[in-house]
């Protein structure tokens, strides 16, 4: 599955070769309470076909109208900025949490260059930023470097694009295989490292390219960052523990190992034990991964763990505490996880 960025380039790209107009439509800023967050995608068809959203579905409604009636996605308009909501009548008519409002600036004809230069950016992995001038009209497309994810002054919308965030799976079994594309969606730039010859010869997901190389050695290659996660799949101590040595001594938002509540805890007693880890780094080892929802099969699984990461993602974004291994929040276990098996909790 492609990132939600890419969904919406390649539908507009597609319409455009259809010679079909359309119009793209991005959130700047939200007041009060909001169905999606600034930077959020739109892109309307003049036929009415839509990919992304700005809301949770009547103001897109009341957008696409406006399109078939022809007073967007023409010729020769510049960027503008639309509101909706401030007031009970606005906020009812368009299904909008009380109180909410939305700053939305609205392409009529968006600048098709700098679109195809972005599409290749974030296909090479790279991550872009899109800066639209309403005033002039005009757009640039750039490698975003630290910038902050929205920038909107009332003239000027930059929004980035592209994997900013890294996941590194330890391990080439069934439950990576599901987890690669469920993470590729959630905007994750996902590798994947096994050292095992058998696992390499039939792994053939493009979206998560082969690191060779024992784990150790791979982590510390990532150079780990805030934004990097790194999750151990491999159930195979020699090479889990080496690649979570590494992870949890780095500035990694979250590092997790599948496996049993009594695996688990196997795994941090021969950490404090063998290796030079303070509590505090073994502590922020989530293991058994992924929240509970009472998983048994390998897709089952990958979901938990994405839900866990997206969970962990949020709070390092908002600056917020990173999050509690399971144990610490007192979250039970199923039968399966407090055995031997690797039933996530």
């Amino acid at each position: 599955m492609e990132s939600l960025d890419l969904q919406v380039l390649d539908a507009v790209l597609r319409w455009h070769t259809q010679g079909r107009r359309f119009a793209l439509v991005t959130v700047a800023q939200t007041w009060g309470s909001a169905p999606r967050q600034p930077g959020a995608w739109l892109a309307i068809c003049d036929d009415g076909r839509v990919q992304g959203s700005v809301s949770g579905g009547c103001i897109e409604d009341d957008l696409i109208d406006r399109v078939r009636r022809g007073e967007l996605a023409h010729h020769g308009a510049t960027p503008e900025c639309v509101t909706y909501g401030g007031h009970r009548e606005a906020n009812h008519r368009f299904g909008l949490p009380c109180g909410g409002t939305l700053a939305l600036v609205v392409e009529s004809c968006p600048d098709l260059a700098s679109l195809l230069h972005l599409q290749a950016g974030i296909r090479e992995g790279r991550r872009m930023c899109r800066r639209i001038d309403l005033a002039s009209g005009t757009v640039q497309v750039l490698d975003a470097t630290g910038t902050p994810e929205v920038q909107w002054d009332g003239r000027v919308l930059a929004t980035t694009h592209g994997p900013s965030w890294r996941l590194l799976l330890i391990g080439a079994n069934p439950v990576a295989r599901c987890l690669v594309p469920i993470a590729h969606s959630l905007g994750f730039a996902v590798s994947v490292c096994d050292p095992r010859e058998e696992y390499h010869a039939e792994w053939d997901l493009a979206q998560a390219p082969w690191l060779p190389g024992m784990p150790d050695d791979v982590v510390v290659a990532q150079r780990p960052d805030a934004n990097l996660a790194v999750v151990a799949l491999t159930h195979d101590p020699k090479l889990d523990d080496m690649a979570l040595l590494e992870a949890l001594r780095s500035p990694a938002f979250y590092v997790g190992a599948l496996g049993s509540q009594v695996n688990s805890q196997a795994r941090r007693d021969r950490l404090r034990r063998h290796f030079d880890l303070s509590e505090a780094e073994v502590g922020r080892l989530h293991g058994p991964i992924g929240v509970p929802i009472g998983s048994r099969t390998p897709a089952e699984i990958a979901v938990s763990i994405a839900a866990e990461l997206v969970s962990a993602r949020q709070r390092s974004r908002q600056g917020l505490p990173e999050l509690a291994a399971p144990e610490q929040r007192g979250w039970p276990a199923p039968a399966a996880a407090r055995s031997t098996g690797c039933t996530l909790a």
